[in-house]
């Protein structure tokens, strides 16, 4: 099995949705805190792609760290929570805050914490 065809399920090849269908299967069962912590090596670089925020279009938000398209260091996994879901220890800078994986990105693919975190996204996204 190649590497692509181990990620089928995230692309829009032939028998995608499928390999979709099956991995939300496998997800649906997993303990995300063990396994992130399992398979992350911290600290990684991440960019964030999403912020549910309204504030971010207020005057000075985006200059506010931790947010939409500011790259950060992740540290460590801090905790799950119901709503957000897994909250990541995150340093910008001189500062250490708190922003939910879901909301990042790892780049580039070649980055052994891009599938982890890509997968815990599109779980995430899909529950």
């Amino acid at each position: 099995m190649t590497d692509d065809d181990a990620h089928l399920w995230d692309s829009n090849r032939r028998g995608s949705t499928d390999a979709l269908n099956r991995k939300i299967e496998q997800w649906q069962k997993r303990d995300w805190m063990t396994w992130l912590a399992k398979n992350l090596t911290f600290p990684f670089t991440v960019t964030r792609e999403e912020d549910e925020d309204d504030a971010y279009f207020q005057k000075g938000a985006a200059r506010a760290p931790f947010r939409l398209g500011h790259e950060m260091e992740i540290l460590a996994l801090e905790l799950d929570d119901d709503l957000c879901g897994i909250i990541v220890k995150a340093r910008e800078n001189r500062r250490v805050g708190a922003v939910p994986l879901c909301d990042v990105q790892v780049k580039p693919k070649s980055d052994k914490n891009y599938w982890p975190v890509r997968e815990y996204v599109v779980w995430f996204a899909n529950r």
